[in-house]
């Protein structure tokens, strides 16, 4: 069975109406090839995990290129683009010698860091990224929920605050107890409540490519940071202070989170300081695209009633679902925190054309901080908890 993505839509309509090469970007296992094949099914897939694949186009040869294709493909897929040489050239070759096709690539984790198809396909390609699931995707792939939908985001672009509490057809608590631990990739949708999974993806999705790539030098420094990283969701992240931890440079871990971030592991959130006076303005927080392989770095599956940073997991559940609905929804906002040297606090800060939106995230009711509609009179701000999230 099929099911249906955000993306869907997106990527259809490329197909049918653009001439740029398609680059689907994303983590491993988050489902590209999958959706590729639904919207493309007669497309000729060239995985570079086929060995006589990789071979054919290391040589970087029209001439062998078209050898790979079947006379009748109209478009062809180029999967895991990033695990050749010079993903750009190779790209650059089907764009150029073999017009006939319709080329798309995808590429997960190193693909954005090593590829040169930015001078190659310069003008001549089109980025699409593909996340873990969202709540509204997860809950239409079981069969609660037949409509996609960006809920909060949806809301905010009609009313001022949102409302306290939802009435809902099915028992959200008890959804969000299972994806807060396990997370939202579409295995799991099947296949419920498996660390195994999980603890595996964390070799495969972090390390395999960079590792391959030696863009990394030091494993275990880099597991070690990744792991840092996972058990301070949500709180301001100090450079330097990691670099001690982890007897190493500031420049190495700047760097090393900087490769988890381009390979869609973790994203980072910039602070908002508009009236600098009294605001963090520098150091960002850091959270994770997925739950569940934050839990799977740190190999703790215990249910949400039996640990203690029930908190920030639902703190950084809220965050990835934004940060998702966002992109597939094109709304436009740049996603920021706010703090103030005291210590008052706002977790998210919507900003798009001068309009400004608070919300604070919390498990369960509460009043939003007075402080920061103190300084920004101007903005809205809401609570986001388990009763009003979907």
């Amino acid at each position: 069975m099929m099911y249906v993505r955000h993306l869907d839509e997106a990527l259809v309509d490329h197909l049918e109406k653009r001439k740029e090469a398609l680059v689907l970007l994303g983590a491993r296992q988050v489902g590209k090839t999958t959706i590729l094949k639904k919207i493309s099914p007669d497309a000729l897939y060239l995985s570079v995990d086929s060995e006589p694949v990789a071979q054919a186009l290391e040589k970087y040869d029209p001439a062998v290129y078209r050898q790979l294709l079947r006379l009748q493909e109209k478009v062809v897929v180029v999967d895991e683009i990033h695990r050749i040489t010079d993903p750009g050239r190779a790209a650059k070759i089907f764009f150029d010698h073999i017009p006939e096709v319709r080329l798309i690539v995808t590429g997960s984790s190193s693909f954005r860091i090593k590829n040169k198809t930015s001078e190659s396909l310069a003008g001549r390609k089109v980025e699409y990224y593909l996340y873990p699931l969202t709540l509204s995707e997860y809950l239409n792939q079981k069969g609660i929920k037949n409509d996609l939908a960006f809920p909060v985001l949806d809301q905010l672009e009609h009313i001022s605050t949102l409302p306290t509490e939802k009435a809902y057809t099915f028992d959200l608590q008890a959804v969000l107890g299972s994806l807060l631990i396990y997370g939202l990739y579409p295995f799991l949708v099947s296949q419920p409540n498996d660390d195994v999974y999980l603890k595996n993806l964390v070799d495969s999705a972090v390390f395999k490519d960079l590792l391959d790539l030696s863009l990394i030098e030091n494993r275990q420094a880099a597991r070690n940071l990744l792991r840092l990283l996972a058990f301070q969701i949500g709180s301001l992240v100090n450079y330097s202070e990691l670099a001690t931890k982890l007897n190493i440079e500031v420049k190495t871990v700047r760097r090393y989170i900087s490769l988890f971030e381009q390979s869609f592991i973790i994203f980072t959130i910039s602070p908002f300081s508009l009236r600098a006076r009294g605001e963090i303005g520098k150091m960002p927080k850091i959270y994770f695209y997925d739950v569940g392989l934050r839990n799977a770095l740190i190999d703790n599956f215990q249910p949400l009633e039996m640990r203690p940073d029930g908190g920030a997991l639902w703190e950084n559940f809220v965050m990835s679902e934004i940060v998702k609905a966002n992109y597939y929804g094109s709304f436009g906002y740049q996603i920021h925190f706010w703090r103030t040297k005291q210590g008052s606090e706002i977790d998210v800060v919507l900003e798009r054309e001068g309009k400004i939106i608070g919300l604070e995230i919390k498990s369960d009711s509460g009043r939003a901080n007075k402080a920061f509609k103190n300084r920004y009179p101007e903005a809205n701000v809401s609570v986001i908890t388990k009763k009003n999230l979907y």
